[in-house]
C-alpha cells in the first residue's frame, strides 16, 4: 500500500472517530480547544506510526488514549500549568488510575450528546449550534460548513472561533441538563441533531454524495435522546424520519446519479428501518400532538409503505403536507406540497402554485430543488425550452456530483 493510499485510509478513520475522540476529551479537560488540538496532534502520531506498525484493533481507543496524553502534555507546557495541571488531574482521575468521581455531567451516560448539548447551550446564536456542532461533533472542516452554510470560510471560521470563546467565558458546563431545564432544550438539540443528518444524507460535497458516519451518529444519538425522553413526540418523530429516510440510502445512487425517489428501487430499501420508523410513526399519531418531525415522519411512512410510486396514497401525502404548513409555514413546505398536488390535480396546477413562490420567499429562486420542481413539470406540460431552463439552473445551484449527473442527464433527455 502506498503512502498516499495509507494516509488517506488513516485520516478517514480519523474522521469517523472525531466525534467520540473529541467529546472524551472535552470531558476529560473542559476545554475545546485543547481537545482540538490534542486530537489533531495524535493524527500525526498515527500518520507516522499506523503505516509502519499497522491499524491497531481499537482505532478509536488508539487515538482517545494518544491526544488525552498530548492534551496532558500541552497543559504541563504552559506558563500557569501548576493550576491548569492540579484542575487536568482531578478532571482526569480516572484516566490516572484514581477512583475520585469526575464533575457531574447529566443525567445521560454518553460524551457524544453531551457535547451537543454545549454546542446548543441558549447562549449561542442558533447558526453558531450548528456550525460547531458539525465541526466537533462531524469532523467536517471550516471550509465544508461554509459551504453548507453558503459563507466565505473565513466568516465561518470566526463564528466558531467566536462560539467556543462564548463557551470559556460564559463557563457553560459539558453536562446533560437536569430535568427542569432538559424541555427547553431539546429543541434546538433536535435541529442540530437533524441537521447533522441532512448534512451527511444530502452532503453538498461534491466529493462526497452520502457521508455516512455522520447519518449513522445523528441516529445514534436520537437513540440516546429518545431513551432520555421516551415521553416527548417530537423525539420519536425525529428518530422516525431519520430511519425512514436511512432506509431508503442505498437506492439513491446508481452509477455516480442521484436517482430521485420515483425512480428508487423499492426492493433494495431497508425493511427492518421502516418498520421500526412505521411502528414509532403509529405510536405519535396515537398520542396526537402532531409536530413538525413527526408531519416528516408521516409523509416519509406514506412514501415507504407504497410498494409502487403508483400505488402511493397522494391525497394524504397532501393533507399532511397541509397540517405540516400549518405548523411550519415555509415556502419549502409548500415546495413540496406541490410534488403532491400534480399527481393530483396535474402539473399545470401544481407549476401556478410553485411559480408563485418566490412572492413569499424571494430567495427561493437560487435554491436548487425549485428549479428541479419546475423543470420536471414543465417537462410534463411538454414546454421543453423553459424546462431546459430550468435544469440548468438547477445544475448551476449545486455542487453535488451526482445530482448533477442525473439533472444532465434529464436536460439532455429532452426533445428539440
Amino acid at each position: 500500500m502506498s503512502d498516499a493510499v495509507a494516509h488517506a485510509a488513516i485520516e478517514r478513520i480519523f474522521r469517523e472517530e472525531y466525534g467520540r475522540v473529541v467529546a472524551s476529551l472535552v470531558r476529560r479537560f473542559g476545554d475545546i480547544d485543547v481537545a482540538e488540538e490534542a486530537a489533531g496532534e495524535a493524527l500525526l502520531v498515527a500518520l507516522e506510526r499506523w503505516p509502519v506498525d499497522g491499524t491497531p484493533p481499537n482505532p478509536g481507543g488508539w487515538l482517545t488514549t494518544t491526544a488525552a496524553r498530548k492534551g496532558i502534555d500541552r497543559i504541563r507546557r504552559e506558563q500557569q500549568r501548576d493550576a491548569k495541571h492540579q484542575a487536568s488531574l482531578m478532571l482526569n482521575s480516572n484516566f490516572w488510575g484514581d477512583d475520585t468521581p469526575h464533575e457531574p455531567t447529566g443525567v445521560v451516560d454518553d460524551d457524544r450528546l453531551r457535547l451537543v448539548f454545549t454546542c446548543c447551550h441558549p447562549a449561542l446564536a442558533p447558526e453558531a449550534r450548528v456550525a460547531l456542532t458539525l465541526r466537533l461533533l462531524g469532523g467536517l472542516t471550516v471550509a465544508e460548513i461554509a459551504q453548507a452554510f453558503l459563507v466565505p470560510e473565513t466568516t465561518m471560521a470566526q463564528r466558531i472561533t467566536r462560539a467556543k470563546a462564548k463557551i470559556k467565558a460564559a463557563n457553560i458546563p459539558y453536562r446533560v441538563p437536569d430535568e427542569a431545564d432538559l424541555q427547553e432544550r431539546v429543541a434546538a438539540v433536535m435541529a442540530v441533531i437533524y441537521l447533522v443528518f441532512n448534512e451527511g444524507y444530502l452532503s453538498s460535497s461534491a466529493e462526497h454524495s452520502v457521508r455516512e458516519e455522520l447519518t449513522a451518529e445523528a441516529i445514534r444519538l436520537g437513540r440516546v435522546l429518545r431513551s432520555l425522553l421516551p415521553d416527548v413526540p417530537e423525539v420519536a418523530g425525529l428518530l422516525a424520519l431519520m430511519l425512514l429516510t436511512e432506509s431508503r440510502r442505498t437506492s439513491r445512487f446508481a452509477d455516480g446519479e442521484l436517482v430521485p425517489l420515483p425512480d428508487q428501487d423499492r426492493g433494495g430499501w431497508d425493511r427492518a428501518l421502516i418498520a421500526e420508523g412505521h411502528a414509532l410513526v403509529r405510536e405519535c399519531l396515537a398520542i396526537g400532538r402532531a409536530g413538525h418531525y413527526q408531519l416528516l415522519a408521516a409523509i416519509n411512512a406514506v412514501h415507504t409503505d407504497a410498494p409502487t410510486l403508483a400505488a402511493t396514497d397522494w391525497e394524504q401525502v397532501a393533507a399532511l403536507y397541509d397540517q405540516l404548513y400549518a405548523v411550519t409555514p415555509s415556502p419549502i413546505v409548500a415546495l413540496n406540497r406541490a410534488v403532491a398536488i400534480a399527481e393530483l390535480d396535474g402539473p399545470e396546477v401544481a407549476l401556478a402554485e410553485v411559480d408563485r413562490l418566490p412572492e413569499l420567499q424571494p430567495g427561493l429562486t437560487s435554491y436548487h430543488a425549485w428549479h428541479v420542481t419546475r423543470a420536471e413539470l414543465l417537462r410534463r406540460l411538454g414546454r421543453s425550452a423553459e424546462a431546459r431552463a430550468a435544469y440548468d439552473a438547477a445544475i448551476a445551484a449545486t455542487d453535488n456530483a451526482a445530482e448533477r449527473a442525473y439533472l444532465t442527464r434529464r436536460r439532455n433527455q429532452l426533445a428539440g
